[in-house]
């Protein structure tokens, strides 16, 4: 079969790895030089980082095993560590290594910072959800969950709101209760594996997208880099792109927001979807600054999670700062919401001195904002030959570096199935 890929991030990426190891030839498309899409490596003084810091979890599964496939081993990737929840001052919540589902269990009655009533009432809650197979119907906010469920304040404030924001990089009043409760599932309450975190030790870029495109190559297939896309037709003997063709599949991965430009049809399919942004701010400091922990969160701050990248990645002093979603920090100018989170580090480093260097990256439409109920695309499309892929598309995830490999995945198998019955 002919087929073209159009969009090389990582649910593009996944759609041509699996095209590829079932044997079919196929041509990806990509507008940059640089490939993972809204999951990438940019360059910034010096130091190659990314335009927005992800973390992985051990439910991962998809996107560890395409991984494997192409030679990125996760094990020299990621740095897998359990799951560590802490805010300096407030909680710290640690996973032991214990089986599943005494792993939580203990992580909850020996967390920091809560008292015996919201450390039971989250047991409660948890419980809840498996009885309820992880079921919540009707669809309503995170927030109105909680209420619903009489979840102490606190709780809220440190555990599932900081979750939430960071599983559906939606604010909790706005997001969907269901898929978050989809998140729990795989995760909290899967084996002890399947919460972990995974923490990249590389940039964006080099962790999937450019091995996936050298097996890609390997394979004998192409990745046109630099191609961007501007005409997609249907012909009676298949898709054209940009003239090139004919296909007779075409994998659409671009982000949501780009399909009305390229297949009118599908405007519909996207145009109730509302955007919520993610701002990265890299503090560079002296190599001595460091951290407590790789990874901390920012309990009622400008920031939300900050990231050492000396301790991941080698960049030593490179702190990164990342906020979700929409707030009250988008009301402040870039000097201020910088300012503040130097504050904020120095409240953990003692003796922090000024940064050496301050860049902010803003991805101002970095998810689609996961709401209750909210109507998403699925796989195939009504017209012949023409698949979606993206982070976007129908699953039980949010946007999500795992919901994007999933749904490449899918859509890769969706033309094998139709090969196959032909």
């Amino acid at each position: 079969m002919s087929i073209a890929v159009i969009g090389a991030g990582y649910a593009g990426l996944a759609a041509a790895v699996e095209l590829v190891r079932n044997g079919q030839s196929v041509e990806v498309f990509e507008a940059s030089r640089s490939l993972g899409g809204r999951a990438r490596a940019v360059e910034m003084d010096g130091f190659t980082v990314d335009n927005g810091q992800h973390i992985l979890l051990g439910a991962y599964s998809e996107t560890l095993r395409l991984m494997r496939i192409v030679g990125a081993d996760p094990q020299h990737l990621l740095k897998r560590s359990a799951l560590h929840l802490e805010f300096p001052g407030e909680m710290r919540l640690v996973a032991p290594r214990l089986p599943a589902p005494l792993h939580m269990l203990a992580a909850l009655l020996l967390a920091t910072g809560l008292d015996w009533h919201e450390k039971w009432a989250a047991i409660r809650l948890m419980r809840r959800l498996q009885r309820r197979q992880f079921r919540i119907t009707p669809d309503v906010s995170v927030t109105t969950w909680l209420e619903n469920n009489k979840t102490p304040p606190r709780q809220r404030r440190l555990l599932w709101e900081p979750l939430c924001v960071a599983a559906l990089n939606t604010p909790a009043k706005n997001a969907s209760a269901q898929v978050l409760a989809n998140v729990l599932r795989d995760s909290l309450a899967a084996s002890r594996e399947a919460s972990d975190l995974l923490l990249p030790q590389i940039d964006l870029s080099a962790l999937f997208p450019e091995p996936a495109a050298k097996f890609i190559t390997q394979c004998g297939s192409v990745i046109r880099r630099g191609q961007r896309v501007t005409d997609l037709q249907r012909t009676d003997q298949g898709w054209r792109i940009n003239g090139q063709g004919p296909f007779a599949h075409v994998v659409l991965a671009v982000a949501a927001y780009h399909l009305a430009a390229l297949v009118p049809e599908l405007q519909a399919e996207v145009e109730h979807f509302a955007w919520e942004p993610i701002v990265t701010s890299y503090l560079t400091y002296p190599a001595s600054v460091r951290l407590p922990q790789p990874m901390l969160g920012v309990a009622d701050g400008t920031a939300q999670w900050l990231f050492d990248r000396g301790q991941l990645c080698g960049q030593a002093g490179l702190i990164a700062a990342v906020i979700s979603a929409h707030g009250r920090h988008l009301d402040l100018s870039m000097a201020e919401r910088e300012s503040r989170i130097h504050a904020e580090i120095a409240r953990i480093v003692p003796h922090l001195p000024a940064p050496l260097r301050t860049q902010t990256i803003t991805e101002k439409r970095a998810t689609f904002a996961c709401t209750p109920n909210l109507r998403r695309p699925a796989t195939q499309t009504a017209l012949p030959g023409l698949c979606l892929a993206g982070d976007y598309v129908a699953s039980d995830y949010p946007a999500t570096i795992e919901g994007a490999v999933r749904s490449g995945v899918s859509a890769a198998r969706s033309i094998l199935d139709s090969a196959a019955t032909r």
